[in-house]
């Protein structure tokens, strides 16, 4: 089991983030967010897909004023994403869960002040976002674009809010590449013990979004760093919630579902494996108890597997074996595998 850093717990809205809170995950809609029925409809179809959080962009004075609407008739946590004019995130503070505002550009101190005593007098979380892209010039000035300057960046404000007796705060460091993303957050974990939300931000459309961010968000997981997050994809709004969930799961930090062991394709393979998995990850994706399951296609790996598996499936020459907890319970024709191998799944899973 990963051990995760102890973070102040805050909560948005209803949803915890920090301290014993499950890892939460998050998305943005891509709608103008004026435009209350397409903006609506985004969040609820994140809202179905697992979505913990969202976030909208609040670039004008028409959308905060669409805020309150479109709360009105969502469940999910709604978080304001407000850059340049403080005015926004004031009128935004009446309605949503969160502010996220950028230190880099969101103006002078006495707007911060405006905005924190806000966000204080309706016990909002203030989200610190900095973005290596968009970094105060003394920062960018002194140290350039780095990891070191989004930390200075991130403790600077820091500061500043809990000078202001702030401290409902939520931090994240976000480059777009994953090796200035992890050495920020690894530089400025020890320093406090505020939630992180994690992202490799602009990574691109979903197979190189998803590979960084496996990556890098991964990374920091197993080294316990991280309380909220999400993965950020030039795509539909779903995938980000499917792969945020896979990290998640795949890396330890939350198990869920089914983790299915099965073959690479090789010359071995003595059954059609590629149909046979298809079918059982349909078939199962509604399962949320954390199983390992093993599908094995010839007899090299296959018992070895199985033993150490909660359901298995070992394949042979037209035949098979299936297996709970390492003891065959059922020898039968390749056709018949599927279901009996489903089946021990479903009775496990609802027995938990």
């Amino acid at each position: 089991m990963i051990k995760r850093y102890e973070t102040k717990k805050i909560y948005v809205g209803d949803v915890a983030v920090g301290g014993d809170a499950p890892i939460s995950v998050q998305s943005m809609t891509y709608s103008n967010t004026r435009d209350v029925e397409a903006t609506v409809e985004q969040i609820n179809r994140l809202h179905f897909a697992g979505c913990d959080i969202v976030r909208v962009a609040v670039p004008d004075m028409q959308d905060a004023l669409a805020l309150k609407a479109i709360k009105e008739r969502i469940s999910l946590p709604l978080v304001a994403d407000i850059h340049f004019n403080h005015k926004l995130a004031l009128v935004a503070a009446e309605v949503v869960d969160c502010i996220r505002i950028n230190p880099g550009n969101i103006g002078s101190k006495d707007k911060v002040r405006e905005v924190v005593k806000a966000c204080r007098e309706r016990k909002l979380p203030i989200r610190i976002g900095v973005n290596a892209g968009s970094l105060e010039k003394e920062f960018d000035n002194k140290y350039g674009p780095t990891a070191e300057a989004m930390v200075a960046s991130a403790e600077y404000n820091i500061k500043f809010l809990e000078d202001m007796g702030f401290d409902d705060i939520k931090i994240s460091l976000k480059a777009s590449d994953v090796q200035r993303t992890v050495e920020a957050y690894r530089m400025l974990r020890p320093k406090n013990n505020y939630p992180f939300h994690l992202g490799v931000t602009e990574a691109g459309t979903i197979f190189h979004a998803t590979i960084k961010s496996a990556i890098g968000l991964g990374t920091l997981l197993l080294e316990g760093i991280g309380d909220t997050m999400r993965v950020s994809i030039t795509g539909e709004l779903e995938e980000e919630i499917k792969v945020g969930r896979a990290i998640l799961k795949d890396s330890g930090a939350a198990p869920e579902g089914l983790n299915i062991i099965s073959c690479p394709t090789c010359g071995r393979i003595e059954a059609d494996l590629v149909s046979a998995v298809s079918e059982i990850e349909k078939r199962t994706a509604h399962i949320k108890t954390p199983l390992n399951v093993s599908v094995m296609g010839c007899v090299v790996n296959a018992i070895g597997e199985a033993q150490h598996a909660d359901v298995a499936i070992a394949y042979g020459k037209g035949k098979g074996l299936v297996m709970v907890k390492g003891e065959v319970v059922a020898n039968l024709n390749e056709d018949k595998l599927v279901e009996r191998f489903i089946n021990e799944i479903e009775k496990m899973a609802s027995n938990d």
